[in-house]
């Protein structure tokens, strides 16, 4: 009897592309997008270095987002909560979940961010690091536009932020 044996994925880091999305050397590192993986899930390595802001409050309606935290110290907020998290650490947002993240003044962080479904989240983080490589940054607005065109509603004015 034989039995159907589907192919497995294998991306070697050194064949993943890494942009640098901010002007701080933040970079995120692309290494299962969606497509790549069947589309079940997407999952990209972060690096944010201290006393950085990270991402500000924001919601996605069409996929999850959750945070693992592999080195460091990462603030998340949800809601209008902020927790610290750290190593081994996860935090799920749901789906129109509000949420955001930085560092602190005494810690970088590195960690995975886990999207489910796998939404084409490289092409914003493509975004991003066009804008930090402009000489003029970009308005908020210029930045929230961009934003919406890949299901990210940023929140300028949340009260938790």
């Amino acid at each position: 009897m034989s039995f159907p044996e589907p192919g497995a994925v294998w991306r070697p880091a050194s064949a993943t592309e890494r942009a640098v999305t901010a002007r701080s050397g933040s970079w995120t590192r692309f290494a299962a997008p969606g497509d790549a993986v069947g589309g079940g899930f997407g999952l990209f390595e972060s690096w944010i270095p201290p006393d950085s802001p990270g991402a500000l409050p924001h919601y996605h309606t069409g996929f999850t987002e959750s945070f693992y935290v592999l080195d460091g110290a990462l603030r998340i907020m949800t809601g209008d909560t902020w927790t610290e998290a750290g190593p081994g650490d996860l935090v799920h947002v749901p789906a129109h979940g509000v949420h955001a993240f930085r560092t602190g003044p005494g810690s970088d962080a590195r960690f995975l961010i886990l999207f489910v479904p796998g939404a084409p989240r490289e092409r914003y983080f493509r975004g991003l690091a066009g804008f930090a490589g402009r000489d003029e940054p970009p308005s908020p607005a210029e930045v929230d536009a961009f934003a919406r065109t890949c299901d990210q509603v940023n929140l300028r004015d949340h009260p938790g932020f």
